[in-house]
Order: C-alpha cells, then sequence, then structure tokens
C-alpha cells in the first residue's frame, strides 16, 4: 500500500511527526496539553485548545497514531477524495475543540481535567469512518470468538484510548462522538468544502513539501539483461578464427597438464604417452601414514615426479 491519491493522509503523518519531535527537541511539550484548571479557567489560556491537537507527547502514542493513520486515513481519503477528506479534517478538529472544552467543563469534577496533547479526536473520527466505509478483508475465530482483520486495528486504537486514563478516554468518545455526527443528519457539515482559494494555495505551496505520492510503478513484462561486451582495438586487423588451431609444438605440452589432474583423479595409466610415473596405492598409503598433514594432491604429485619412494619423501622433506 502507498499514499496514493492520498496526500492529506501523507501530510498529516509528517506534519504530527515534525511537530511531535519539535516539541521534544524545544522542552515545550508543557504547554501543547488541555488543561480546565487553572490553564483555561484561571490564566485564559484558551490558545490550548486548538494547540493540544498538533503534536503527541510521547514517542509511543505518536508510533500507535502513524501506523492508525497509515492503515486507516489512507482508505478513507481514498473513498472520500482530497478535497472533501481535507474538508472533513478541518470540520472535525473544530467540532471536536467544542465537544472537548464542554467535556472538561461538565466532567471536570468526576476526575476528567485534563486532555493529553495530539491529534487523537481527530484519529478516532477518522476511525470512524473506515468503519462505516472499509468493509472487512478476511473473518477468523479464534476459541469461539468471530473476528475480522478490523479487530488488530480497534485493538492498537484501543492502546491510544487507555493509555492516560482518565483523560486520555474523552478524546477517544470525543472523537467516535464527531464522526457520527459528521455522518449523521444532525448537523448537516457534510456538504461543507473549503474554499476554492484555500485548496490552490495548499496544492501550490503545501502539496510540494508533502512529496510525491505515485506508487513505484513495476513492469509485469520478463526482458532478458542486455550484456554490452566492449569489442578489442584490434578486432579489424585480425582473423577471428572460431576454432582454435593446436599447434604441433604446444599440443603435447598443453594438453600434459590436463592429463596429470585426469591421471590423479581417475589412476590411468598413461606412462607411454606422457612420461608420468603412476604411484600405486601401497605408495600412496605409505606415504600418507608418514606425512599425516600433506595434502594427498602433493603426495600423488610428488611420486609422479619421482623415479622411486626414497626420492619422494626426499622431495616431501625440501619442500
Amino acid at each position: 500500500m502507498s499514499f496514493e491519491n492520498a496526500p492529506v493522509t501523507k501530510g498529516l503523518m509528517m506534519g504530527s511527526a515534525l511537530t511531535s519531535i519539535i516539541g521534544g527537541i524545544f522542552d515545550v511539550k508543557h504547554y501543547l496539553h488541555l488543561q480546565l484548571v487553572p490553564h483555561v479557567s484561571r490564566n485564559h489560556q484558551y490558545w490550548r485548545l486548538l494547540l493540544h491537537h498538533t503534536a503527541f507527547s510521547n514517542s509511543s502514542d505518536l508510533l500507535i497514531a502513524e501506523i492508525l493513520l497509515y492503515g486507516v486515513g489512507v482508505h478513507v481519503e481514498r473513498q472520500f477524495g482530497s478535497v472533501k477528506f481535507a474538508s472533513f479534517t478541518v470540520a472535525s478538529v473544530l467540532l471536536a475543540t467544542i465537544l472537548e472544552f464542554l467535556t472538561l467543563i461538565l466532567f471536570h469534577n468526576l476526575g476528567i481535567n485534563r486532555i493529553p496533547s495530539g491529534p487523537s479526536a481527530l484519529l478516532f473520527s477518522i476511525l470512524y469512518q473506515w468503519y462505516r466505509l472499509i468493509p472487512p478483508a478476511y473473518h477468523f475465530r479464534i476459541f469461539g470468538i468471530a473476528g475480522s482483520n478490523k479487530a488488530f486495528v480497534y485493538i492498537l486504537a484501543s492502546q491510544l484510548a487507555l493509555g492516560h486514563l482518565p483523560g486520555s478516554f474523552a478524546p477517544a468518545v470525543v472523537g467516535l462522538l464527531t464522526g457520527f455526527i459528521y455522518r449523521s443528519e444532525l448537523v448537516n457539515i457534510k456538504s461543507w468544502r473549503l474554499s476554492p482559494s484555500i485548496i490552490r494555495l495548499s496544492t501550490r505551496f503545501l502539496l510540494p513539501l508533502v512529496g510525491s505520492t505515485r506508487a513505484p510503478r513495476r513492469s509485469t513484462r520478463a526482458r532478458p539483461e542486455t550484456t554490452h561486451q566492449t569489442p578489442s582495438p584490434d578486432i579489424g586487423n585480425e582473423e577471428v578464427i572460431a576454432t582454435a588451431r593446436p599447434s604441433p609444438g604446444t599440443e603435447e605440452t598443453g594438453g600434459s597438464v590436463v592429463r596429470e589432474w585426469v591421471n590423479e583423479l581417475t589412476g590411468r595409466n598413461e606412462q607411454g604417452t606422457t612420461g608420468v610415473r603412476v604411484p600405486s596405492d601401497a605408495e600412496i598409503t605409505q606415504l600418507t601414514t608418514m606425512f599425516p598433514n600433506m595434502q594427498r594432491a602433493v603426495i600423488v604429485g610428488a611420486l609422479q615426479r619421482s623415479p622411486n619412494i626414497e626420492s619422494a619423501v626426499e622431495l616431501l622433506l625440501a619442500s
């Protein structure tokens, strides 16, 4: 799977990773979470309502979010189209911000006073669209419990929802509620789109930063490999002979090495044609016992070059 026809998802992944890394480098992550008391109610830091969507507070949440965005967001964007998906993300962030603020106001007495940083609400809103739009690829049954390939995504998303209780559970519920409201007729926001001027500016300035989303094209045709041979500079001045012509003076000398090697392997007696003495098995065994660390080929060669076994022993001791 690639990012083909999914530039907004790729931009979200790159933006979340970049802002999280920058927040960790400059040690400003304590400004990113959303807390009702005292940051909003007493210090009136309302900028936290939108800023807390920009980056995650730790690397484990970032890793889970990147995996979910890649596995879920690409399919949803291909179903929606990039323009509708970008409009959906903006609408989801704005609606989730309002719902999170209301959640803190209504339930801060129950312990929900802080929401961790990160676009978790947007991620769960995308996850709800994936749940409604994308059918399961396969089903399975473990110990009588039925499931599908979507179960692994839900298990991974539960790690993000239950990682920092009770605050991490609030954006998960808010995100699912945001996705439900977007698909329902309660608030007619499905038909809303970003303005054409914003789309043109994003296409001109932001899309080049995202990079190419085209999947690599692989040819299915099998082609033989082409080998480039460099011709000899004198090939035009010499006669090209396909079969070598043996000369009378070099035929016997050139073949003696091959015959010697063949004699060592086969033990054939060619003493009459090559003049090389063929040692007996008893001589080879005797010298092998005397020189156990010597290779058999060296012992056979010494016997072949010596008229008797004593000369072969002297030759091996001198080597």
